[in-house]
């Protein structure tokens, strides 16, 4: 039976320490910091990294690598996906981002020829696999390629 007696909280209560509230709290004084050195002063600790002093393992591995400031990002769609599309309609990169199809980053529109087309579609991409072009044909699309 529950009474008020034999109530307990979910979850144990713990008191945090009041540090600074004078020699009275048990924790005045240094404040539980200790005394001197890096860890006792107001706002110092090391930043992320940091070793102690030690060449930081960041610094002491080699760089590898390059980013390619002429990178274009792909968008790539599947024919599975635009048969999703009602018959007929124009396939531009701008449709397929509204969509979201293909990341708003994308500035390629690249189609590849996963699964089947149901219905004719005019598309106009950037490139296109063989056998993406092989099955819009099929379908009874078409496929424009820009450059």
């Amino acid at each position: 039976m529950i009474r008020l007696n034999n109530l307990s909280p979910e979850h144990p209560r713990k008191n945090r320490k009041r540090r600074g509230r004078g020699d009275a709290s048990g924790h005045g004084g240094t404040s539980t910091r200790g005394h001197k050195g890096q860890k006792a002063r107001a706002g110092g600790y090391h930043k992320r990294g940091f070793e102690g002093g030690q060449m930081p393992l960041i610094r002491r591995l080699p760089k590898r690598g390059f980013t390619n400031i002429f990178r274009k990002e792909v968008g790539i769609v599947n024919l599975d996906t635009l048969s999703l599309l009602s018959k007929d309609q124009e396939v531009t990169l701008a449709l397929v981002k509204e969509k979201g199809f293909v990341p708003n980053r994308a500035e390629i529109l690249k189609i590849l020829g996963f699964g089947e087309l149901k219905h004719p579609l005019i598309i106009k991409a950037h490139r296109a696999s063989k056998t993406a072009e092989e099955k819009i044909k099929k379908a009874g699309g078409t496929l424009t390629l820009l450059s």
